[in-house]
């Protein structure tokens, strides 16, 4: 569970580099709609660094549901925002990644449904 925590604390500290990024470096270098696609990059980003360390370290999980979680976001954000990223930056065209977005949003839609599933099953008393 470190090394999770490590790699998510390290991607909180990149999400913010990249907002901060976009915000000074990207505003007069990229169109309007190509600075406002990184910025939705940059925001699902921060939310879901934000959820996988409440899961990384919410007690009412196991070691094995907490990795299949954290791998289901860690891929669906990589291929969600990092596919958003190369396209506002014109590294690569949408149409040649077309299909990564949307499988990173249904990854990350997964994860949130996976992480309902878990909860609703916990034997954790309710409160």
């Amino acid at each position: 569970m470190k090394k999770r925590l490590t790699w998510i604390a390290l991607l909180g500290a990149f999400a913010i580099v990249l907002g901060a990024f976009g915000a000074h470096g990207l505003k007069d270098k990229i169109s309007a709609e190509s600075l406002e696609s990184y910025e939705t990059g940059v925001k699902y980003l921060i939310y879901h660094v934000l959820v996988l360390l409440f899961l990384n370290t919410y007690s009412g999980f196991n070691v094995q549901i907490k990795k299949r979680l954290s791998l289901l976001f860690f891929i669906g954000l990589l291929f969600f925002s990092g596919s958003i990223f190369c396209i506002s930056l014109g590294i690569v065209s949408a149409k040649s990644i077309w299909f990564i977005t949307p499988l990173g949003g249904l990854l990350l839609i997964g994860g949130w449904l996976l992480m309902a599933y878990h909860f609703a099953e916990s034997k954790e008393k309710n409160t």
